[in-house]
């Protein structure tokens, strides 16, 4: 049976694909994400999701049948890519230009197969909707610490989902992971999302 390795810490990506089947190895990737600078957010989310899935796929101690995922997002909102908040004092600012408008987030997936060596990549990008909010719901919203540790300061599966009043594209993706294209991924390297799950119960 094919192993994926999911190179991150995100423990919504790693319960996003446990809900859809798959128990992933999960090592997570070190990456410097401040090394890559001034490009489009989509292009920015490809090319950080590549950097950790190729320093996973590097380690010698995977199985031989591994296929790595890194997985990267960002927001953007008027041509700028937000990742996760420095501060306190950012997720507050960032709500603030949020609220009321439309974002686009993108999360770049790269994929590894260790055996051979091929790559597949892509992008999914999915429109969100924020609710006009209230600044006490701002205030209310960034001291609980969960926008500090996301990217664009929000989540569609937690607390900020109050918050959020639409999606256009995949819900997945916005949580982290978007199962469909990662599926087709697995597809272009040549294997079976179904040969991926778990067997017996959960």
């Amino acid at each position: 049976m094919t192993t994926l390795v999911l190179a991150s810490a995100s423990p919504a990506r790693l319960s996003t694909l446990r809900s859809a089947g798959i128990d992933p190895l999960v090592i997570v990737s070190g990456v410097d994400e401040s090394q890559l600078e001034g490009l489009p957010p989509a292009e920015l989310a490809l090319q950080l999701a590549e950097l950790k899935c190729a320093a996973v796929a590097a380690r010698d101690d995977l199985p031989a049948d591994a296929l790595v995922l890194g997985c990267d997002s960002v927001l953007e909102l008027d041509g700028a890519a937000l990742g996760k908040p420095s501060d306190a004092a950012d997720a507050r600012r960032r709500w603030q230009a949020m609220r009321g408008r439309s974002g686009v987030l993108h999360t770049g997936h790269s994929l590894r197969a260790v055996a051979s060596g091929r790559v597949a990549a892509a992008t999914a990008s999915t429109t969100v909707h924020f609710a006009d909010v209230t600044d006490e719901e701002i205030e209310a919203y960034v001291a609980t610490g969960e926008p500090l540790h996301v990217a664009g300061a929000f989540t569609v599966d937690g607390l900020g989902g109050a918050f959020v009043t639409g999606l256009e594209g995949d819900f997945h993706n916005v949580v982290g992971v978007s199962l469909p294209l990662v599926r087709s991924l697995v597809a272009e390297l040549g294997g079976s999302w179904t040969g991926l799950w778990r067997t017996g119960p959960a």
